[in-house]
């Protein structure tokens, strides 16, 4: 992709849409984007990837704000904090959330397994529950 999309082709390229883009742009996570002479938003290939950046990071759980922290660090707006140590601090967080959402699976496990042998044997049927 050499040549630069239109609000609704990057829209489409990276699966976010048109309205969450603009409002990426006026939080100042994404861009400064370029203009077409009418003053439209031109998307580059990087824009591109780094939309695909805060996607990924705010499936990871980034909330608007560490994400406006995280782009100012890049940009070198903000030395209160590096990339690395940023980056780091939130895979902890991230990490202890996934240990907790583990332990909730396996409670949700044992619930179903108690349930359908409970089940079951109301119903006189095998007990079995398949994996």
């Amino acid at each position: 992709m050499s040549a630069t999309l239109t609000i609704g082709e990057a829209s489409a390229s990276s699966g976010v849409s048109p309205d969450a883009l603009r409002y990426y742009e006026e939080e100042g996570i994404i861009g400064p984007l370029g203009r077409d002479a009418s003053n439209r938003r031109r998307f580059s290939e990087s824009d591109i990837a780094w939309i695909g950046v805060v996607t990924c990071m705010r499936e990871a759980g980034l909330g608007i704000s560490e994400l406006r922290v995280f782009a100012a660090l890049l940009r070198g707006g903000d030395t209160s904090e590096d990339p690395v140590t940023f980056l780091r601090g939130r895979r902890a967080a991230l990490a202890a959330r996934a240990d907790l959402l583990a332990q909730a699976i396996d409670v949700l496990d044992d619930k179903i397994s108690y349930f359908s042998r409970m089940s079951a044997s109301e119903d006189g049927t095998s007990a079995h529950v398949s994996g």
